[in-house]
């Protein structure tokens, strides 16, 4: 196959060979817009010097350097969040973003604190999501005090430290689960909840929005103690099958974080779907399947693409025109799915 040439991009870009050269070489300005349409036809036509286009468009632009912290590196929807970071990253046309993305190992907010605090130095932002902790929101001020704000993300954190939280209204999704349960279930009876770990602000307002529905308006139903699952398959999964074979009365649970892929294997293997309520965190794969397979009621989604855009443009915002004097939050709805949204 022949390989692509500087007169293919011209051609693909709808614009002359020494425009292309001009892009190439720096040596006279061309136009943003104009750049970016030849970069943009140099990737369409597979030219090798697509790379070196892209570095001489963003050379003159000023760089933003933001630090992101996430969990569970293998776990799809984090990736997911990975992913879309780095897309629209790239696709900013103002700024030359640069991410430096880290992934805790663990849930202790040491791990947190310390991951913070190597930022120091390297980022001019932070979005993070992780635990509610002292030691947390000690690192969260010391990065504030050096001027880099911190973006809570997913489940809040640092409040009245950190710059913004962005995700969703935890508190209205925990009630939300809690009128959808007494809905589908097929009659009252014992629920289950479960939380990753404590100290996640985003679970437990989650579980407090769930006890706040059925203590004000869920008559018959009894929630059992919350199960602490570490957002674990194998906890999730053995924590279920013991709430199934002590309660006959189980009639629905809701895991509030990660680890779902525990509960739904352990109600696939004991009950027939449409004897309970499942509700589970997040469309991956194996919440797919669970819909498809009728195992799981109902997946909340989140609006992923539209909270990395917004906080993308929150923190350019805050590079220019520097932090707030009062630290904000956005809320985001949640994407609902049920086995319907799949047909």
């Amino acid at each position: 196959m022949k390989r692509p040439t500087i007169t293919d991009v011209a051609a693909m870009a709808g614009v002359s060979v020494a425009t292309v050269d001009r892009v190439l070489s720096g040596r006279a300005k061309v136009r943003e817009e104009t750049a970016r349409k030849v970069h943009a036809a140099a990737e369409e036509v597979g030219y090798h010097g697509a790379t070196a286009i892209r570095h001489r468009i963003m050379a003159d632009r000023p760089e933003l350097r933001i630090g992101i912290v996430l969990q569970k590196e293998r776990h799809a929807f984090y990736q997911s969040f990975r992913q879309e970071f780095e897309e629209q990253a790239r696709a900013v046309a103002a700024r030359n973003i640069r991410l430096d993305i880290r992934f805790a190992q663990t849930t202790r907010p040491q791990e947190l604190a310390e991951i913070l605090r190597s930022l120091k130095g390297r980022v001019q932002a932070v979005v993070a999501t992780g635990i509610d902790h002292h030691e947390v929101t000690a690192a969260v001020l010391e990065l504030k005090e050096a001027g880099i704000p911190t973006y809570s993300l997913l489940s809040d954190f640092a409040q009245g430290v950190r710059e913004s939280y962005f995700g969703l209204n935890n508190l209205k999704v925990g009630r939300t689960a809690g009128w959808l349960i007494s809905k589908i279930a097929p009659k009252p009876g014992k629920l289950g909840v479960f939380i990753g770990a404590y100290r996640y602000h985003g679970h437990e307002m989650r579980e407090t929005g769930m006890r706040s529905f059925f203590r004000e308006l869920g008559g018959g139903f009894e929630l059992l103690e919350t199960q602490v699952n570490l957002e674990t398959r194998e906890l999730t999964y053995e924590a279920t099958c013991d709430l199934l074979s002590r309660h006959d009365d189980l009639v629905g649970v809701y895991v509030a974080g990660g680890g779902m892929e525990g509960a739904i294997a352990a109600f696939e293997e004991a009950r027939r779907p449409g004897s309970y309520a499942l509700l589970v965190n997040e469309l991956t794969p194996e919440s797919q399947r669970g819909l498809q397979k009728g195992v799981v009621s109902i997946v909340f989604g989140t609006p992923v693409r539209q909270i990395v855009a917004e906080l993308l443009a929150l923190a350019q915002a805050t590079e220019e025109n520097g932090m707030a004097a009062t630290p904000g939050q956005k809320f985001f709805t949640p994407e609902i799915y049920t086995p319907e949204s799949l047909t």
